[in-house]
C-alpha cells in the first residue's frame, strides 16, 4: 500500500480552499459543490484577477479565451498572444502555479480563431510505501487545451463554440491503496454568445455589452478503472459591463457578474428529534448522466429554492483608463457561508503601450486565507498585428 502523506496533505488544501470545503466544518448547515479538476475554474489573467473575478461581459482582450471567446469578434487587432503566471498556496509550498497561454487571429472581419493552454503544476511530491521508505518522486499536474471558433452574426451581436481536452496526472500512476491510478482525462465544449453596442451620449463614446458562456459541458472524468467517476466543474457565466468616457483621456468601466455551477448539489445527512435517526436529503445521485446534471442543478438542492440562490456566486468590479494606456483596477467578489465563504477584494493595475501590455492583479481576502493572498499575478500580452505595423 503506497502513502503519499504529502501529496494527499497538499491535494486535500488545495481542494479545500479551491472549493470551499474549508466551510464544511465552520457554517452550519454548510452544503457545498465540489468537483474534479477545480483547476480549470482559476481565474488566469490579471486583468479579470483585479476585477473581482469577472469578465463575461468586459471589453474584448486577449484572455478572452477563458471568460467569454464570443467577445473576439469585437477586438480591434487582428491578432495577439498573451501569457499568464498566477503562484499558487505560495504561503505554503513555492512550487505550485498556475500558467496560461491564449492567443487569437481573426480569419476575416466575421470570423476568429482562438486557443489557449492552461497548465497547472502541483510540485515535487514525494511517494513513501508503509515503512516510510522513498519509492520515487513525481511532479503531479493538470492541463487543458482548447479552441474556439467565433463568429459575428450581426452588427452587435456574436457567438462562439469551444472545444477543450482536460488531462488531470494526480499521481504519476502509483498505487492507491492498492489499487492502480491512472491520469484522468475528459473532453469538454464551451457555448459562448457576447452583445457589444457602441453609443454616444451627451457627445461621449460609451459601451453596453453582455455575455453569457456556459463552460466545460463534458464527460466525467476518473482516476482508476472502477465505475466511480467525478464530474468536472461545467459552469454558466453571466454579466453586463457599461463603459463610459469622462473627456478624451479618461473612462471607467463597470462590470458585474453572476456565476453558478451547473453540476448537482451533494446530498446531506441530519438528524431528526434528536434520536439518532439519519434523514438522507435530495441532493444528487452519482450515477446521474452530466445532461441530467446540468438540468438538475437548477432544482436539487436538498434546501429547496434558498439554497439554489446560495450557489449563485457575485463579482463585481471597476476599471479607470487614462489615456488607454495605464489602467487601474479593482473588484469584489462574494459567495454564501454554506457554499465556501469565499469573499475577498482585488486590486490590479495595467500599462499598455503599442506592442506590449502588462497587467498586475492582488488578492486580498476579508473571511479567511486564500491561496492567492499576499501573491502578486501578472499577464504579458503582445499585439502581433502591432508590432507588424511597426517594421
Amino acid at each position: 500500500m503506497i502513502k503519499l502523506t504529502k501529496f494527499v496533505a497538499l491535494l486535500i488544501v488545495f481542494v479545500s480552499i479551491a472549493e470551499g470545503i474549508l466551510a464544511q466544518s465552520s457554517t452550519t448547515g454548510a452544503n457545498v459543490i465540489t468537483t474534479a479538476v477545480p483547476f480549470l475554474s482559476i481565474t488566469p489573467d490579471s486583468r479579470a484577477g483585479g476585477m473581482g473575478d469577472a469578465g463575461v461581459a468586459t471589453t474584448p482582450d486577449i484572455n478572452s479565451q477563458h471568460w467569454n471567446p464570443a467577445k473576439y469578434a469585437f477586438i480591434e487587432s487582428d491578432m495577439g498572444v498573451g501569457i499568464s503566471y498566477s503562484p499558487w498556496l505560495r504561503a505554503l509550498v513555492d512550487d505550485i502555479n498556475l500558467a496560461y497561454l491564449a492567443g487569437y487571429k481573426k480569419l476575416d472581419d466575421q470570423q476568429v480563431l482562438s486557443a489557449s493552454l492552461r497548465y497547472f503544476s502541483l510540485g515535487d511530491i514525494i511517494f513513501t510505501n508503509e515503512y516510510a521508505t522513498e519509492i520515487g518522486q513525481q511532479s503531479p499536474n493538470e492541463f487543458a487545451i482548447d479552441i474556439a471558433y467565433t463568429r459575428l452574426l450581426s452588427e452587435t451581436f456574436s457567438g462562439a463554440v469551444a472545444v477543450r481536452y482536460i488531462r488531470s496526472d494526480l499521481t504519476g500512476g502509483q498505487l492507491i491503496n492498492g489499487v492502480p491510478s491512472y491520469a484522468g482525462n475528459s473532453f469538454a465544449a464551451d457555448v459562448a454568445f457576447y452583445y457589444y453596442n457602441e453609443f454616444r451620449v451627451g457627445r461621449k463614446d460609451n459601451i453596453f455589452s453582455a455575455g453569457i458562456n456556459i463552460q466545460n459541458i463534458g464527460s466525467k472524468i476518473s482516476y482508476t478503472e472502477g465505475e466511480v467517476k467525478d464530474f468536472i466543474p461545467t459552469n454558466l457565466k453571466l454579466g453586463v459591463n457599461y463603459t463610459t468616457e469622462v473627456d478624451n483621456y479618461n473612462s471607467f468601466s463597470f462590470t458585474f457578474d453572476i456565476n453558478k455551477l451547473l453540476v448537482p448539489t451533494p446530498k446531506v445527512d441530519t438528524l431528526s428529534g434528536g434520536e439518532g435517526q439519519v434523514i438522507t436529503g435530495s441532493g444528487f445521485s452519482s450515477d446521474k448522466s452530466v445532461i441530467a446534471g446540468i438540468f438538475s442543478s437548477f432544482s436539487d438542492a436538498p434546501g429547496g429554492l434558498s439554497e439554489e440562490l446560495q450557489e449563485i456566486t457575485l463579482s463585481a468590479g471597476v476599471e479607470y483608463w487614462y489615456n488607454k494606456q495605464f489602467a487601474i483596477r479593482g473588484g469584489y467578489f462574494y459567495e454564501n457561508e454554506n457554499k465556501g465563504n469565499r469573499k475577498f477584494v482585488t486590486v490590479g493595475a495595467g500599462l499598455k503601450l503599442n506592442v506590449f501590455a502588462l497587467d498586475f492583479s492582488y488578492l486580498i481576502p476579508t473571511v479567511r486565507n486564500h491561496p492567492l493572498e499576499n501573491t502578486l499575478r501578472f499577464t504579458l500580452s503582445f499585439d502581433v498585428d502591432a508590432f507588424s505595423d511597426q517594421r
